[in-house]
């Protein structure tokens, strides 16, 4: 599938395994795949999200919220208020975690060697397929990676969405009115 990659979403790829690696996490998730696409410029998906007003500033706080959910061990908010729903504090549990064992305890843990992709950063991978295909698009570029962490419950898409990114704005600032044909 990799040969279907443009440069632009082979270097969100490398990008996402650096920040993961970087972070000292022994998983690709999602986050990652958001992170490395930040970090782009010049690209159909750094343009689509400058479009949809998310500048700098809000970059970082879409970084910001991205950490605060690792924190939470990857937990969405509205996962975070189903367990408050079942009487579960997930703040206090956090807190506790992180006062014995120090902040960032319930973020995935390193090892050594190159990280891995998770089960939800190939479903991302393998929804951008999906995504350029229903857009008659031959290759997968790094805006149909974009349009897939939107499809994909979690805290990843939650927090794009808190920033006004989602599919459906997504694919009309990439697409206008077109409508993608079913795959």
């Amino acid at each position: 599938m990799f040969e279907r990659f443009t440069k632009d979403a082979r270097d969100v790829v490398r990008g996402a395994v650096e920040r993961c690696a970087g972070a000292g996490v022994r998983t690709v998730g999602p986050e990652h795949l958001l992170l490395a696409l930040l970090d782009r410029q010049g690209s159909r998906a750094s343009f689509a999200l400058a479009a949809l007003g998310l500048a700098d500033r809000s970059r970082d706080s879409v970084r910001e919220a991205l950490a605060q959910s690792r924190r939470r061990a990857g937990l969405s908010r509205a996962e975070t208020d189903a367990l408050a729903g079942l009487g579960i504090d997930v703040t206090e549990i956090v807190a506790r975690v992180e006062e014995v064992h120090g902040v960032g305890a319930m973020a995935a843990g390193g090892r050594a060697g190159r990280p891995g992709f998770g089960r939800e950063a190939k479903r991302i991978l393998e929804q951008s397929l999906r995504m350029a295909l229903a857009h008659r698009d031959r290759r997968i570029g790094d805006e149909h990676i974009l349009l897939a962490l939107t499809t994909r419950p979690g805290p990843t898409a939650e927090t794009l969405a808190d920033h006004g990114v989602t599919h459906a704005s997504l694919t009309r600032v990439l697409y206008g009115d077109a409508e993608p044909r079913a795959s």
